[in-house]
């Protein structure tokens, strides 16, 4: 069996939504970024924490997981927000463009379907901020059939913290196919 995957989202896990006063972590470090299709005259703020890189790198590169961005991000995931945090490269999942109004059109976090036909019955820890109760279900029942998964869901103002790493590592520790030979 597969390493489990580790499915990392970006907004509001590795960029956080500012809170409604309109502040960001004193923790994270503004860029100004120019994802793809944007026009020059109109690039994007965001935060991130250095400190997430050194914690990231040793889980991305300890043989514990296999990485995959899933992010609406895509590629930029891998030319934007990696290089910034100093990550070791890996693939994005290639979602689709779904002309939607909410990210729960069917109550459950839109990326679900794909993520499922993708992950097929490979084990995985998915962190997004985003998830309902219908995802939480979703996760159970894919352990209780024997197949492990993990949902971690940051803050999405405060994003993704040491703890949840933790929370990761020991969970993929537990996991018997997880373990580095």
């Amino acid at each position: 069996m597969p390493l489990p995957y580790l499915l990392l989202d970006i907004d509001g896990v590795l960029i956080p939504f500012p809170a409604a006063d309109g502040s960001t972590p004193p923790t994270h470090v503004r860029h100004t970024v120019l994802p793809t299709g944007r026009h020059p005259d109109d690039p994007v703020a965001i935060w991130l924490d250095p400190r997430q890189s050194s914690i990231l790198t040793d889980l991305l590169t300890s043989g514990l997981v296999t990485p995959a961005w899933c992010t609406s991000w895509r590629k930029d995931a891998t030319t934007i927000i990696g290089p910034l945090l100093g990550l070791p490269d890996f693939p994005y999942l290639d979602l689709p463009r779904p002309q939607i109004t909410t990210s729960h059109p069917d109550g459950y976090l839109w990326k679900r379907d794909h993520v499922n036909v993708w992950l097929a019955d490979a084990p995985a820890v998915w962190i997004d901020d985003d998830f309902t109760g219908l995802d939480h279900d979703w996760a159970m029942e894919r352990t209780r059939k024997g197949t492990a998964t993990l949902l971690i869901q940051p803050d999405p103002h405060l994003g993704l913290q040491p703890e949840h790493l933790t929370e990761v590592t020991r969970w993929l520790t537990q996991v018997p196919t997880a373990r580095a030979t």
